[in-house]
């Protein structure tokens, strides 16, 4: 897979930008953005089989396209077996993230810190972390999967 020190090296760095960007994703993943708004311009009121809307993404697809051509990179230059390793390397370390982000709402918070943000309208950050972090640990197992099969079909083809 890896020959020399000089690609070696390029390896991990390729290896930790992908997997940097993945596991980011999935943590930014449960912002919602209106990207009209962000970009300044009227809602795009889409209408599709009745129903209607604009465009709200995670902020996750921020850096999954990255993830993918990230993908393409290794692919070019260390085959599918390299593409395999990140991938599998991602995965386990997106679930060691949420394992300890799980693990971080059910610390007891100290009673100081419970009530340190109701100035900026935070009146118990102790629910405000565990909605936001909880919140994309609902969705890790069906993103990871797809990211596994995805990633897999695409070095494949």
């Amino acid at each position: 897979m890896i020959g020399d020190l000089k690609g070696q090296k390029l390896f991990i760095v390729l290896a930790a930008f992908f997997v940097v960007n993945a596991v980011l994703a999935e943590f930014i993943g449960v912002k919602i953005f209106a990207l009209e708004d962000t970009l300044g311009l009227q809602p795009f009121e889409w209408n599709l089989f009745g129903q209607t809307g604009s465009l709200n993404f995670t902020a996750g697809t921020l850096l999954w396209p990255i993830v993918f051509i990230m993908t393409d990179t290794v692919n070019e230059y260390y085959g599918q077996r390299g593409v395999r390793f990140i991938s599998w390397l991602a995965v386990g370390l997106i679930l060691y993230g949420f394992l300890f982000a799980f693990a971080a709402i059910h610390l007891a918070p100290a009673s100081w810190w419970i009530g340190s943000a109701q100035s900026q309208g935070v009146p118990d950050h102790q629910a405000a972390f565990a909605a936001i972090f909880g919140q994309g640990l609902w969705t890790i197992g069906g993103s990871v999967v797809a990211f596994l099969i995805g990633q897999l079909i695409d070095v494949s083809v």
